[in-house]
């Protein structure tokens, strides 16, 4: 696993190991990113179940101002802090070590705002869609800016809804065996 481009270009990342955590491909990121180019360059960047923090590496790389890595499972953050300090990156993100519903919670307390969002649970966590995805269609919308976007990694064979309170898929991109479904809040009627 590597960065794809940007500052790091080309250095490797750790993950965690074992099945708990699945890390997002190379190809996968770089699909990713090719999409949200125009979107990275000075936002705050959520990762959600950030794992080994490889996403949230990537939007650091390629220019975004702040990146929250949020993750509860001790493993990933140790290779979150490994990864971070082998690229001597002392700055411009901050690391919520609690659950993703308690992370957004306290950042909508703290009345912080989020340009891009990214969440990809473990797959064995189906049900996390459904909450990650509803806070940010409910109570936690408040986080997000007026043209955010909030994007879930999952399987291709999952079909998430197309609707999560004011939270709408307006995109899916499949490749292999994964999909990326883009959401963002409806405008107002």
């Amino acid at each position: 696993m590597r960065v794809i481009a940007g500052q790091y270009r080309s250095r490797t990342l750790n993950a965690p190991r074992g099945m708990d955590t699945r890390p997002t491909s190379d190809r996968l990121r770089e699909t990713l990113f090719n999409v949200l180019t125009p979107r990275i360059e000075g936002a705050t960047f959520l990762d959600l179940y950030a794992g080994s923090g490889a996403v949230g590496i990537e939007a650091i790389s390629r220019g975004a101002a702040e990146v929250i890595f949020v993750e509860q499972a001790e493993p990933a953050l140790r290779a979150i802090r490994a990864n971070l300090a082998s690229l001597v990156i002392r700055g411009g993100y901050a690391l919520e070590a609690r659950s993703t519903a308690a992370a957004l919670r306290r950042l909508v307390e703290a009345g912080r705002h989020a340009d891009v969002v990214f969440l990809d649970p473990p797959y064995r966590e189906a049900d996390q869609y459904g909450v990650s995805l509803g806070l940010f269609g409910g109570e936690c919308a408040p986080l997000l800016s007026s043209d955010a976007v909030v994007i879930a990694e999952h399987e291709k064979r999952r079909e998430l809804e197309p609707r999560y309170g004011e939270l709408v898929r307006y995109r899916v991109l499949k490749q292999g065996d994964a999909a990326l479904s883009f959401y963002s809040v409806t405008d107002p009627v």
